[in-house]
């Protein structure tokens, strides 16, 4: 005789693993129910974006159908996506409700969508304006963010003009931040984070390239600042009249995170991603050989 489960319907809780990527990365899902003893199946989805309803649809992943395991790994994840599990038991089989939806993030920019910037740092000031502008293939694209309190958010129209969404900051608005298409695509993410106190850490808000230059700098409301301690991974690494580090040929030791301080006051810390120039040559491959299938089936 089959279990029956109550009118509530429990909800299992899926985690992710990175959350945050490199290009190529392997992803490990796993799914928890409340009492895993119990003989479950599980099913595995990823989410589509449906910006009709402004939500999305599951699609079940390759021999994601009744697995034995309360896990499942995606090998060779390049971009933005959003995961979805469920659980079943019983014969007949009765389900779980889905899990909420969890997301691994890429920061690296790919050609089909991406999100920018303006300005172009990741940290901000309270009431500071900042414009985020989804770029791609698509008409129509929504902005969606995962703020600091666990909650998944998506654009309200009014916020958006065309394909930007313009923000008067508070710090509420600290947030993980990527577009969405009605083709599917999901672009890169962004980290934003709202402040209300000097001083603010000027990082760039995209990964930077191994051997190219970049410049953090320090800034109140009013000016950038100099006389700066600047931290790394919280070591100092730079502390004299200069107002900017500069690193002319990054590499990737410089990866981590950085802060700075101004007159006994520091800056949140934000990282810093850098990508290799291989990493960025095997995107490139894999996105040609994607455009070779799509004209050759």
């Amino acid at each position: 005789m089959g279990n029956v489960f109550q009118a509530d319907q429990p909800r299992p809780v899926l985690t992710v693993s990175p959350s945050w990527l490199s290009p190529g990365a392997s992803v490990t899902l796993n799914c928890e129910v409340e009492h895993p003893s119990a003989g479950w199946s599980f099913y595995w989805y990823k989410a589509v974006p449906d910006l009709s309803e402004k939500s999305s649809s599951y699609e079940l992943l390759p021999d994601g159908s009744g697995t034995a395991q309360d896990s499942y790994i995606i090998h060779g994840q390049t971009h933005t996506a959003g995961y979805v599990c469920r659980a079943g038991r019983g014969d007949p089989e009765y389900h779980t409700d889905h899990s909420r939806p969890k997301f691994v993030w890429s920061a690296d920019v790919h050609s089909a969508a991406s999100l920018t910037v303006s300005p172009d740092r990741v940290q901000h000031f309270t009431s500071d304006s900042v414009s985020l502008t989804c770029e791609g293939n698509s008409a129509k694209t929504r902005m969606r963010w995962f703020s600091d309190n666990g909650q998944l958010n998506s654009s309200n129209w009014s916020r958006m003009t065309g394909s930007t969404c313009n923000i008067n900051t508070s710090e509420s608005d600290t947030a993980v931040y990527w577009c969405e298409s009605e083709s599917g695509d999901f672009s890169n993410a962004v980290n934003i984070s709202v402040h209300d106190s000097d001083p603010i850490l000027v990082s760039p808000v995209h990964p930077v390239t191994e051997e190219t230059s970049v410049s953090l700098s320090c800034s109140s409301r009013e000016k950038i600042l100099s006389n700066v301690m600047f931290y790394h991974n919280d070591k100092i690494i730079q502390n004299d009249t200069r107002g900017e580090l500069n690193i002319s040929a990054v590499s990737k030791s410089d990866e981590g995170f950085y802060k700075c301080q101004y007159s006994g006051r520091e800056s949140a810390q934000s990282w810093m991603s850098v990508k290799g120039e291989q990493d960025q040559n095997i995107l490139f491959f894999m996105i040609y050989c994607r455009w070779l299938i799509q004209i050759y089936l």
